[in-house]
């Protein structure tokens, strides 16, 4: 089993739940951080004592406080820690549910788990970390299922419109936000046909419907 664990969490009820199936799978050093850059300073500085981590457990998201942050989530935690330990054993534990950025994870960040929190998550926790130690790549069958159901390939500019379309925002609006922040094509025309396009790939009478199939599969 796993020897020294770091775990970045900023919530104190999370991290002694943590602790706790840390305890029960008997991993002897366990240490914490609040603040991602913390914890990325935690990891080059055993490195460099060669006493380097086995396993790095982190959140993605964090509360904002009076401290100053380079590193502002747990994916620009997780991208700098394989710049220090390429190797290190990577567990996600977060309430993220859309299926687009956990898929991200794996494929961008090559975590070796996600964990949701969740009402039984203290189960689901210790039995990745088993897997992860044994040298397998943990996915839960619902977030397979969830990532299976993206019926195509989104790029960054649709993914922008389907996000800006379920704040409610209109056309204008739209086609504003594109232009200032040059993602093109942003013509009205164009972001209407796009649009039509992407109702029919989701099989979508309407907008409205479009972003609930969205919502339901974890796109937005």
């Amino acid at each position: 089993m796993f020897k020294k664990v770091l775990i970045v969490e900023d919530q104190e009820v999370a991290n002694l739940g943590i602790l706790r199936n840390l305890e029960e799978l008997s991993i002897p050093h366990c240490e914490f951080a609040t603040h991602c850059d913390e914890a990325l300073q935690r990891l080059k500085t055993s490195a460099t004592e060669n006493k380097p981590y086995d396993l790095l457990i982190a959140d993605l998201s964090f509360e904002k406080d009076h401290v100053r942050q380079h590193l502002k989530n747990g994916q620009e935690l997780i991208r700098e820690a394989r710049k220090v330990q390429p190797e290190l054993k990577v567990v996600v534990f977060s309430v993220e549910k859309r299926a687009r950025i956990i898929d991200d994870l794996y494929k961008t960040y090559r975590i070796d788990g996600f964990v949701s929190k969740s009402r039984n998550d203290g189960k689901e926790l210790r039995n990745t970390i088993r897997k992860v130690f044994e040298g397998e790549t943990v996915m839960s069958q619902e977030i397979l299922n969830a990532i299976r159901n993206i019926p195509f390939a989104l790029d960054a500019y649709d993914l922008k419109l389907l996000e800006l379309l379920a704040k409610g925002s209109k056309q204008h609006e739209i086609q504003a936000y594109l232009k200032e922040h040059q993602m093109q094509p942003y013509s009205i025309r164009s972001i209407e046909k796009r649009l039509n396009e992407l109702r029919d790939s989701f099989g979508a009478k309407n907008n409205i419907e479009m972003i609930v199939i969205c919502k339901d599969i974890g796109l937005i």
